[in-house]
């Protein structure tokens, strides 16, 4: 048996179909996968993302130290509550974790990936030296997200049943990518499914009562499989898969998540990057939709007539664009065509610009 979140129970009772994922048993789906992904597009979903990893960041030095930290500039938060999306690289620019960090009243907050919890931690805490900062865990939070065009009405709505008011007021006023603390919560508009929508940070013992208010409300409780379909017709990176240590941002469509200037600003891997950069022939990721019949997935080769082979880094079929769509990492100068080898033969599949699909719409071209 691997960890359990609070929501663990009420997984068991909502029917979810439990796996193994980092460690952690996590619901696959509760029973239709593709009816998960269709109410996130078409009204609102929630996932339990208790496993992910949240960690505080404190002292005289949290910034300077973000800064060496992260590709991103955390001085681009100008204001608490807002949040920058980055990679956190080593220093051969390889991506160790993608997470997002908000500025709080008091220093500044990270979210990252379970998977990477153990590996994401040492690299935060070696790179401490010579710092002053404080690393925090707060395992006490449980995590939700709540996704999809109504998720911020319903949201709104329970708190406003439930006479906490002032709750609806801010969900209702934040912007996006917006974080910000409310009676020991901590509720962002973010999210990684292509929709508008929250994650919300919640005391734990509280989690389970406030998961049942938006079933109640017809939110529909959502697993991992729809997540993943979620977040790759949005083009959105799964770490292990679209990126990892070896892979700079460059490669893996991270390009604008970093932070050139100013340029005396010496961030892990800039050196190398910089290199790779002027270079300009690095990889780079893009979109497939495939042509034929046949599903793409993870680790197939993609084939660019008169260029050269690449391969596919997350593939599926689409439940929004009924196709199989895949991002892969090819060669820089490939075109708007390629192959994709599915069962030992050569299917065509045309390459597009990510995202698929962006709040309910088809928009890749």
């Amino acid at each position: 048996m691997g960890k359990q979140t609070a929501l663990y129970e009420q997984h068991l009772a909502a029917g979810g179909k439990m796996v193994d994922f980092g460690g952690w048993d996590m619901p696959i789906h509760y029973g239709s996968q593709i009816q998960e992904h269709n109410a996130v597009r078409q009204a609102a979903g929630v996932f339990d993302v208790s496993h992910m990893t949240i960690v505080d960041i404190h002292g005289s030095d949290a910034k300077a130290y973000l800064q060496r930290l992260l590709a991103n500039n955390v001085d681009k938060l100008k204001t608490p509550g807002k949040a920058l999306y980055s990679g956190m690289l080593n220093e051969q620019g390889g991506v160790i974790d993608d997470l997002i960090v908000y500025l709080t009243e008091d220093g500044y907050r990270t979210v990252v990936n379970c998977a990477t919890r153990e590996k994401d931690l040492a690299w935060m805490e070696q790179q401490r030296a010579g710092f002053d900062v404080s690393l925090t865990e707060r395992p006490e939070l449980a995590m939700l997200a709540v996704q999809g065009p109504n998720a911020i009405a319903t949201v709104a709505d329970i708190f406003n049943a439930s006479e906490r008011t002032h709750m609806a007021e801010l969900v209702q006023g934040l912007n996006v990518f917006q974080g910000l603390p409310v009676d020991g919560w901590f509720i962002a508009r973010t999210g990684y499914t292509g929709e508008d929508g929250l994650e919300i940070m919640i005391p734990a013992e509280q989690a389970a009562d406030f998961w049942q208010a938006l079933l109640a409300q017809g939110v529909q409780p959502a697993g991992l499989g729809a997540r993943d379909t979620l977040r790759l017709e949005a083009g959105m990176n799964l770490y292990g898969n679209d990126m990892d240590d070896s892979i700079s941002p460059l490669q893996a469509g991270m390009g604008w998540t970093i932070a050139w200037e100013p340029a005396e600003r010496e961030f892990n891997g800039r050196a190398p990057l910089a290199s790779e950069k002027e270079a300009g022939d690095s990889p780079k990721l893009v979109g497939l939709i495939l042509e034929g019949r046949g599903i793409m997935r993870a680790h197939q080769k993609v084939v660019v007539d008169g260029i050269g082979e690449g391969e596919i880094t997350s593939g599926t079929f689409s439940p929004t664009m009924q196709q199989s769509i895949a991002m892969a990492r090819v060669p820089r100068a490939t075109g708007d065509s390629c192959q994709v080898e599915v069962r030992g033969k050569l299917v065509a599949a045309q390459v597009v610009k990510l995202p698929f699909v962006r709040n309910g719409e088809i928009v890749c071209k």
